[in-house]
């Protein structure tokens, strides 16, 4: 069978390793899968075994129709055919797969948008209310993958989309390949004991709830921060006066190393679909804190888990989270089977055939 996977482009973000797996994973079980990108910018690494194609295109409407056209065009080059499953993931992808009428095609949802709606409505009321009508235009009546059960309610509900076909596949992972990568040498690696955060600096990563909690935990831990410097982001860990607590490691396409290093993960979000961190880090026998955000820390942190889970917004809970959890011993590594790579591959695999 055919796929095609169609991203905006391969730069940080956990929607874009879950793509690359996906197309790896794929390829192992025989299948075609190529990978498509927007825009020619790539920082993470590309598996041996995948195929990345790159378009030249921009942001904004001209941009978005030219790379609609290209697209198209770059679908009848590599002939890929009617009966070939394409699957795009992010908004500004999913728009462009849409115009360009890419058969058979799948939008993928890594968020819980009326969340993000939400959040947006509080600052700008009329830009909150285009958004909620562009995404209803987008993806009313569609086929749609939603990373998580939490996602799926929020597409159905939040969004009220009712023509629309949503199917849920969790993102899978190679843990023994998670494993191998976290035993490779890091020499940036700090030397002291730390805690990890691992996400770009954007409002939904709720930054300044982890370092009020950071402040409010008073560990002798250094907190990383898996994620590219900026001035604003030195600017609020001033402002927090976390400066010498707090350390800005930058974007690593082999975040592994860090995660197995950590005395403990934390994630802070205000919301996700399904927080990859969370599984990665678990896979590396790490410590995790995490909001109960909506959506998908609940679907990860299950049973015994279910305690590192906190309200967000609640900077309190979450230092007295932090705190507890590195008293505890470092987890087994033990995951739900669902968040395994053979698993999803195989559920896309059932997408494809359904179309036959």
């Amino acid at each position: 069978m055919n796929f095609a996977l169609v991203l905006t482009n391969l730069v940080g973000g956990g929607a874009e390793r879950a793509m690359l797996r996906l197309a790896s994973a794929l390829k192992r079980r025989g299948h075609r899968a190529e990978v498509i990108l927007l825009e020619p910018r790539i920082e993470h690494e590309v598996p041996a075994d995948v195929t990345v194609h790159a378009l030249d295109s921009s942001r904004g409407w001209p941009g978005r129709w030219l790379a609609a056209r290209e697209l198209r065009a770059l679908f009848l080059r590599l002939r890929l055919g009617k009966e070939c499953l394409a699957v795009s993931t992010l908004p500004f992808a999913d728009q462009v797969a849409v115009h360009a009428q890419l058969p058979n095609l799948w939008c993928r949802i890594s968020n819980t948008l009326s969340a993000e709606i939400e959040q947006l409505l509080r600052t700008s009321p009329d830009k909150a209310g285009r958004r909620r009508v562009r995404y209803g235009e987008l993806y009313e009546g569609r086929n749609l993958i939603a990373v998580s059960e939490g996602v799926a309610t929020d597409l159905r509900h939040g969004l009220r989309l009712e023509r629309a076909r949503i199917v849920r596949i969790y993102n899978g992972f190679d843990l023994e390949a998670i494993r191998a990568a976290a035993a490779q040498p890091e020499p940036a690696l700090p030397i002291e004991p730390f805690v990890l955060h691992v996400g770009r600096f954007m409002p939904q990563k709720r930054h300044d709830l982890l370092f009020e909690a950071w402040a409010r935990a008073g560990l002798p831990h250094k907190l990383v921060l898996l994620a590219p410097p900026s001035e604003e982001l030195h600017a609020l860990i001033a402002a927090k006066g976390l400066e010498g607590r707090v350390v800005v490691a930058g974007f690593k396409p082999n975040p592994y190393p860090w995660m197995r290093a950590a005395e403990l993960l934390v994630l802070s979000s205000e919301r996700e679909g399904l927080p990859n961190v969370l599984v990665e880090a678990l896979a590396c026998g790490t410590r995790v804190v995490s909001t109960d955000c909506p959506s998908g820390p609940r679907e990860v942190l299950r049973g015994e888990l279910a305690r590192w889970l906190v309200p967000p917004s609640d900077a309190a809970a979450l230092a007295a989270a932090m705190r507890a959890a590195l008293a505890e011993p470092r987890p087994g590594g033990a995951l739900p089977e669902e968040f395994c790579e053979e698993g999803m591959a195989r559920a896309y695999e059932e997408l494809a055939f359904a179309r036959r």
